[in-house]
């Protein structure tokens, strides 16, 4: 009897000894793990976007003009752009609409819209009447810079039919500028760009053209069903982009032959990405062309060679032209030469830089090719949001024909969008379904705007849908990690500092990015350039490489803060 109770005294102790040494365990872990998460190794895919449209006070629903015709343009969507118009420091929306092919009774009108910020508060008001930007035609995309240099930025929007240039008047209001400035262009163009290709200070214009195309043309229709469709874009005839250089007093002249972007074979452009690729200072231009190959003119010093075949990048690693939609240009592996990305409506596709002129299409190794093959992806860029330093990449899909799944009876007309984290080894893993609530809905994505519209240091998203509301995404959780802002205030070069390079070293690792005045799907982004530091609390350097020759260099910058760096005479 004894023998019993004793053992069981013996096994209570020691149910109170396990018990003590795994409270003790706990209590020790809990601070380590606390520490642990604090440090970034926690899963950064706590990171989520999060839909504000109707809190934010966004009312914009895109109307493509749907018809029974079944026009070519309804199935374009459009663009979006970030910009500060008012210069109060926070970003403001400007919002391209579609329209419709004919006037007809009881149709809703389109219009562009311009959001004003309203002083960070989270909400946006509409002041496009004060404003007097308005447009009405069938819009496509747009391109902000501040191309006469008054300190104010300017936007140009492209349509189906001439484009607008609006001046920014620095009182609230825009004055159209098209006429006087001639920069027209009564083609069908699609993305555009604000750039100073030959270095002289002031911001130049390219205009990407889609096809020949006119609502008397006679319908698609499928012979298999008798229905009509949309038709494929190698229906029509391509049409020749445009680069107009900036004479510095208001006006533009015509350069697309003299400059060397004149092809004479015309491919069906849309999206449109600027960067210095070869590291020469001056800005190259990649353009994202639909069935057609991509173009890639190399800027050799105000004068431009189309290498898109010489370095790999005019169509996929299988030699095949792709159904090209958006681009970015980015240096997405850290080694020092901007990379390029180009969404299609086959496989997304990654060219990595050699540095040496040549590209190579990774889109498979990287984990960014297969994956996409069931959606057909728009806007997109590279861009860091979680924070940690590596770029990221988001693609809106949506496909372009109406069409039922006969499997599942159910339309795949809209589709998901995607969202992948950098591992920091030059792969990428898709985190879509652990961001949000939003990667679980679909919608018929277009072109999409990146910009930190609530200034608290992390990325966020504006994403139009085609025949859709447009949705505003905050990044929640982004700024977890550390960040710096650089807003670039140029004197001898443009304004905006588009062009820029910014280099900056941290602990031993640098990192590069430019100022650029669009990239994506027709639209355009924050001016100013978010790093994400991860745990770093210093920047030891950052040196500016303005368009002009100038160098600046700071030391010793603290993290999270916006700097402002105003280039030296």
């Amino acid at each position: 009897m004894s023998y019993y109770y004793t053992a069981k005294i013996k096994q209570n102790l020691d149910q109170i000894t396990r018990m003590i040494l795994l409270w003790t365990w706990f209590c020790l872990a809990l601070p380590v793990f606390i520490l642990w998460c604090q440090l970034g190794h926690a899963d950064n895919h706590s990171v989520v976007f999060t839909d504000v449209t109707q809190d934010s006070g966004i009312k914009f629903k895109h109307y493509n003009g749907k018809s029974q015709r079944r026009h070519i343009v309804e199935t374009m969507g459009a663009g979006a752009a970030f910009l500060d118009y008012d210069n109060d420091g926070f970003l403001d929306l400007y919002i391209i609409n579609g329209g419709f092919m004919g006037k007809k009774k009881g149709l809703v009108s389109s219009r562009n819209i311009l959001y004003r910020n309203n002083n960070g508060d989270g909400t946006f008001s509409d002041v496009t009447k004060q404003a007097h930007v308005g447009d009405s035609s069938c819009g496509m995309g747009v391109a902000v810079g501040d191309y006469n240099n008054d300190g104010f930025v300017d936007i140009y929007v492209t349509n189906y039919g001439a484009n607008v240039l609006y001046q920014n008047q620095g009182d609230g209001s825009f004055v159209d500028v098209t006429e006087k400035a001639k920069v027209g262009n009564a083609d069908w163009s699609t993305g555009c760009a604000f750039l100073d290709f030959d270095l002289d200070g002031d911001l130049d214009l390219y205009v990407v053209n889609y096809v020949v195309y006119n609502t008397s043309m006679k319908p698609c229709i499928n012979l298999k069903t008798g229905v009509i469709e949309y038709c494929h874009p190698r229906t029509f005839r391509p049409a020749k982009d445009v680069l107009y250089q900036n004479n510095g007093d208001g006006t533009f002249t015509d350069v697309t032959k003299k400059s060397g972007v004149y092809n004479t074979i015309p491919c069906r452009g849309l999206g449109i990405g600027v960067g210095d690729c070869d590291n020469n200072g001056y800005p190259d231009i990649y353009i994202a062309n639909d069935t057609d190959r991509n173009c890639f003119y190399l800027n050799k010093g105000g004068t431009f060679n189309d290498i898109a075949f010489s370095s790999g990048t005019a169509f996929n690693k299988d030699g095949i032209p792709e159904g090209g939609m958006g681009v970015d240009i980015g240096d997405y592996d850290g080694d020092g030469w901007l990379d390029i990305f180009v969404t299609n409506t086959e496989t997304n596709t990654l060219y990595k830089s050699h540095g040496d002129g040549t590209f190579t299409d990774i889109s498979d190794e990287a984990g960014l090719g297969g994956v996409s093959a069931s959606l057909v992806g728009f806007g997109t860029k590279f861009f860091d949001y979680d924070n940690d330093g590596d770029l990221d990449i988001f693609v809106a899909d949506g496909e372009v024909q109406e069409f039922i799944d006969p499997t599942t009876r159910k339309s795949i007309y809209p589709q998901r969008d995607q969202l992948y984290r950098s591992n920091g080894d030059g792969t990428y893993t898709e985190v879509s379904a652990s961001s949000g609530k939003y990667f679980s809905d679909k919608y018929v994505g277009r072109g999409t705007a990146f910009g930190d519209y609530d200034n608290d240091g992390d990325i966020d998203l504006l994403v139009l849908n085609c025949n859709q509301r447009v949705i505003l995404l905050r990044n929640d959780g982004g700024n977890a990690n550390n960040w710096l802002a650089v807003k670039l205030i140029g004197t001898r070069s443009n304004r905006d500092g588009i062009g820029a390079r910014i280099r900056l070293t941290t602990e031993g690792e640098t990192r590069i990015a430019e100022i650029q005045s669009t990239a994506s799907y027709l639209s355009a982004n924050d001016l100013r350039v978010i790093f994400g530091l991860g745990r770093k609390k210093v920047v030891d350097k950052i040196e500016v490489h303005w368009p002009s020759g100038t160098k600046q260099t700071l030391k010793g910058i603290k993290a999270n803060q916006l700097i402002k760096i105003t280039e030296k005479i």
